[in-house]
């Protein structure tokens, strides 16, 4: 038998690499944002993160949970079973900050660090960015009910225990959410489920019905909303009573779903469960809402992230793989694709970040209270759309190998769909602003004062500002336009972050996406622009 040849013209393994100090535009948005006191925690996460934890995450994500209904005695478990690489970079996440420095720190700028963790994670193992989320939302919810305090420290503790038990016994917890049920989706009043007063202590219920997304179901709480007799009301329902007994839900089915693989989607059923009325009853949907606004910036951020990583990948390819007589980064018509894309990365991150610090501002500024309440939802649309097709056209820089498992640009693929659906899908997103903007006075001022901060840094934003200016002093878009309203709203604001950072691809961002000079697939931008400049900046 004949030896294997030399293997040549093959690029070298990407990992290890350091995402915090290979990534130029995170490092200036982490510090114009008002976040650089916390370099340290992010640079130690970004060399973990294209380390160690990029390693883990190949089984966490290949070795699907499994669900386990009964032990072999017929006694009932409804617990979801992981590999322990899935815990590994649980523990990681949670111990570095990802879902819980942003409450646990009070200084100025924590939201924007919490971002940027949450971003560097979201790059190499995007499923279990999931329960992360939702834990760290879940936690200006549950604040508002004194009778949880004991939910809150542990949801923001440094601790991660993916044990069974009453939340007395854990140093830790996770959170999940039930929202959607089989007859409503998105239209969540709706919901069927019954909550039912309990003889005993105040605020606690009984739930009767079921959940069609149950997301993270090996969470110890959830947030789940029902029909109270004062209409539909948020709940905190743990895996176990107070009493500590199992609580009374059933895990129906976990969901085979597109991606997502390393975490776990379930259906569920309650049967009498006990919960924890959160907020007033009737009040479901306004209780939820601050969890929504901080679940959809994780959306944008998380789509951000699979951008960031699926660019990398196609430069690092680029650069080492060779045809026709030159790399592929040294041919023209590649470097007008991979700068394309490396534009569209920084535009989702620096306007992911922005968003973060007008969340971290929030509660002391009610222009950036204003400011987040609509650009949550203008970002989660449009930066959630952009990432299938640009996650493709990386898949493409890498011909076949791009369509491989062991290249990790089908994993990102498979996640890419999934941030414009959870949350509420782009629909929702849009007709939101429109709300917004119909009802809420103070978002519309917000955000043309965004635009406004932006004035006469560049001539194709200033006729795009001006145009929108018109547009929303007027009568507003018709709901059949608000989709082509809340993208040009987009555009606009990431060229307005891109400008007054006085990035370097800020100019010819407005050229492409504003301006008109560029075609509908990635790769059309003018043959006049500097690539190769920009793709040294995407990946040093």
């Amino acid at each position: 038998m004949s030896p294997t040849p030399d293997v040549e013209n093959q690029p070298p393994e990407f990992a290890q690499r350091d995402l915090w100090a290979d990534d130029i535009a995170l490092r200036e948005a982490v510090g114009r944002e008002g976040g650089t006191v916390f370099h340290g925690p992010l640079e130690a996460y970004g060399r973990l993160a294209g380390g160690e934890l990029l390693r883990l995450s190949f089984d966490a994500h290949r070795d699907r949970p499994r669900l386990r209904t009964h032990d072999r005695f017929g006694h009932r478990l409804d617990l979801v079973e992981f590999h322990p690489n899935y815990h590994a970079v649980m523990a990681a996440a949670i111990e570095h900050g990802a879902c819980g420095l942003s409450w646990r720190d009070g200084r100025p700028g924590s939201h924007v660090a919490r971002a940027a963790l949450s971003y560097l994670h979201g790059q190499v193992e995007p499923g279990s960015s999931c329960p992360l989320t939702m834990t760290h939302a879940a936690v200006p919810v549950l604040r508002r009910e004194p009778a949880l305090r004991e939910w809150t420290a542990k949801a923001t503790a440094p601790h991660y225990d993916p044990g069974d038990a009453p939340i007395g016994a854990k140093r830790g917890v996770t959170l999940g959410m039930g929202m959607t049920e089989k007859q409503g989706g998105s239209d969540v009043r709706a919901n069927t489920t019954r909550a039912l007063p309990s003889a005993g202590e105040a605020g606690t219920y009984t739930l009767v019905g079921h959940k069609w997304f149950f997301s993270a179901p090996m969470s110890d709480g959830f947030l789940v909303l029902a029909q109270a007799p004062g209409g539909l009301s948020c709940f905190l329902m743990p895996r176990w009573r107070p009493d500590g007994t199992k609580n009374a839900f059933r895990l129906m089915r976990l969901k085979d779903k597109l991606g997502d693989w390393s975490n776990a989607s379930s259906e569920v059923e309650f049967d009498g469960a006990w919960a924890h009325r959160v907020g007033d009853e009737g009040r479901g949907v306004a209780t939820i809402i601050e969890m929504v606004m901080l679940t959809r910036l994780d959306c944008m951020l998380g789509s951000s992230a699979l951008m960031r990583m699926a660019l990398a990948q196609a430069v690092h390819h680029a650069r080492h793989r060779h045809a026709f007589g030159k790399a592929l980064a040294a041919h023209a018509l590649m470097q007008n694709v991979l700068a394309d894309l490396a534009l569209e990365a920084e535009a989702s991150l620096a306007f992911s970040l922005r968003v973060a610090r007008a969340v971290d501002r929030s509660g002391d500024d009610a222009q950036e209270a204003a400011f987040a309440r609509i650009a949550t939802a203008i970002g989660k649309f449009h930066i959630c759309k952009r990432a299938p097709a640009f996650v493709n056209e990386a898949q493409e820089c890498l011909g076949g190998a791009g369509y491989v498992e062991e290249s990790l640009l089908p994993r990102l693929y498979r996640q890419a769909p999934l941030n414009s659906i959870w949350e509420g899908s782009g629909n929702i997103q849009c007709l939101d602003v429109l709300r917004a903007l119909s009802r809420e006075e103070e978002t519309r001022a917000a955000f043309l004062a965004e635009l406004e901060a932006a004035s006469g840094l560049d001539p194709a934003f200033e006729r795009e500002l001006a145009a929108l200016r018109t547009e929303l002093v007027g009568a507003g878009a018709p709901e059949a336009g608000a989709r082509r309203l809340v993208e040009r709203m987009a555009l606009a604001l990431q060229a307005s972050v891109l400008l007054r950072a006085a990035s370097p691809v800020a100019e010819l961002f407005c050229r492409s996406r504003l301006g008109g000079e560029r075609g509908l697939a990635f790769g059309t931008l003018p043959v006049d622009a500097h690539f190769s400049s920009i793709i040294d900046r995407a990946l040093p």
